[in-house]
């Protein structure tokens, strides 16, 4: 969330960075909102100081007439109106904050401009390519076809237990997704420097307005309720892992601080459909390793290309494809100001398709969960937040499938896999060797 101050004091600079994203900023409005909350607090402050001051005279003419004059009945009724005036001026005070508030909830990041402009994936810039898309001298078949006749997943298994945009995973299915994941959190835990952790997957409303979730997305998200006390199913780890410092100082001396967790996701995808509904690419519910970074907000963009290379890490050991870019500023998540996004290549679909968002969000989500650091000096500094896919288990199951197919219909395991399935290989029966 922004600091109403500093988006009036960057006046059009704001205007023009929030357009670039597709927001028209009322600058005006946020002006007259901010003066009518200054000048109820300065109305409050101006009748305190005069309560403090009748009070005073009261006490100084109650003594110089032993108690009861006309003089010491007239301050005396003064007082009753004015605590009634400042109850007054603080309601207008909470009114107009809680107002504010309310406005700049909706208000996206400012992108970095460096962001290309633009507001599609057209519009992104690449930055760099690893390996070269396999070539095939046979008829491909995409991960759908090549996991149902194998056996490893089930569609219609799935729509009979949820409905649609789900799935089911067997056997060797589901030892492949378990593997994904134990090789991305072995890697982050051991080799890049992440804390792993295991997280509640309800979250209270608060948690989902710190990182930006609510207001603004309710409809993509799943809820246990209707009334104050339902939860929220996350869409991401990086609502809990962010929010497990949500209202605290940190000792800046700790920064960075490198969190993962590998959870199930749940997204009601509103909006998507027609968009990558066949397979396991866009589900209500998926699993995905998430990275959550804190650090020093002069620091944010060092710790952006450090995370993202941990993403490139984990496709790079599995022998996959892919492409970096930077997204375009309208194209970036509401939290963001910088955002690359890494696609790995689906040779069904003869493109490269995103797998992970590595995004930079500045202080715009530790001002919206009051997350602060402070130095020896006692100093307060601000802390930045990165987040980051590191993987989605189903999206790389996917890709591991369609780039390691075999014309016989069998797929080959990645060799960094093998100590986690205890395969090589499933056939396309699917019996493992």
């Amino acid at each position: 969330m922004h600091d109403a101050r500093t988006l009036i004091e960057l006046g059009d600079e704001a205007v023009r960075r929030l357009a670039r994203r597709g927001y028209t900023l009322d600058l005006a409005g946020l002006e007259a909102l901010s003066a009518r909350r200054n000048a109820s607090i300065s109305r409050g402050d101006e009748l305190r100081a005069e309560s403090k001051r009748v009070a005073q005279e009261v006490g100084r003419a109650a003594k110089e007439s032993g108690g009861q004059s006309p003089e010491v009945e007239k301050l005396k009724g003064r007082a009753r109106e004015l605590k009634d005036e400042i109850r007054e001026a603080e309601e207008a005070v909470d009114s107009a904050e809680a107002e504010l508030r309310r406005v700049l909830l909706t208000v996206p990041n400012l992108p970095d401009d460096e962001t290309p402009d633009g507001d599609s994936d057209e519009d992104a810039v690449e930055v760099r390519r690893w390996g070269a898309p396999p070539e095939f001298t046979f008829e491909t078949k995409d991960h759908v076809d090549l996991g149902e006749a194998m056996g490893i997943l089930d569609f219609g298994r799935a729509a009979k237990l949820a409905g649609a945009r789900f799935s089911v995973a067997r056997g060797p299915g589901a030892v492949l997704e378990r593997a994904l994941a134990s090789l991305f959190l072995a890697l982050h835990t051991g080799r890049h420097g992440y804390t792993e952790f295991s997280v509640p997957f309800l979250v209270t409303p608060e948690t989902m307005t710190g990182t930006g979730q609510l207001p603004k997305f309710e409809e993509d998200l799943f809820r246990t309720g209707t009334d104050d006390r339902s939860l929220y199913l996350i869409p991401t780890a990086e609502v809990p892992l962010t929010n497990l410092h949500a209202g605290e100082m940190l000792d800046a001396g700790s920064l960075p601080l490198a969190y993962t967790a590998w959870t199930p996701c749940f997204r009601s995808e509103a909006g998507s459909y027609g968009r990558d509904t066949r397979g396991i690419l866009r589900l209500h519910q998926f699993s995905k390793v998430e990275m959550v970074r804190f650090c020093a907000a002069e620091e944010s963009g060092t710790e952006l290309e450090l995370m993202v290379s941990h993403a490139e890490a984990c496709l790079q050991a599995l022998g996959l494809a892919y492409r970096v870019i930077r997204l375009a500023a309208g194209d970036m998540g509401f939290a963001a100001q910088m955002t690359y996004d890494v696609e790995v290549w689906l040779p069904s679909q003869g493109t490269f398709r995103e797998i992970s968002s590595c995004s930079d969000c500045g202080t715009f989500q530790s001002r919206r969960a009051g997350i602060r650091a402070k130095d020896p000096q006692g100093g307060r500094q601000a802390v930045a937040t990165l987040n980051g896919s590191g993987l989605p288990i189903g999206r790389a199951m996917a890709a591991v499938l369609e780039q390691f197919q075999d014309a016989d219909g069998s797929v080959s395991i990645p060799e960094v896999l093998h100590p986690y399935t205890g395969f090589r290989r499933i056939r396309a029966d699917g019996t493992t060797e």
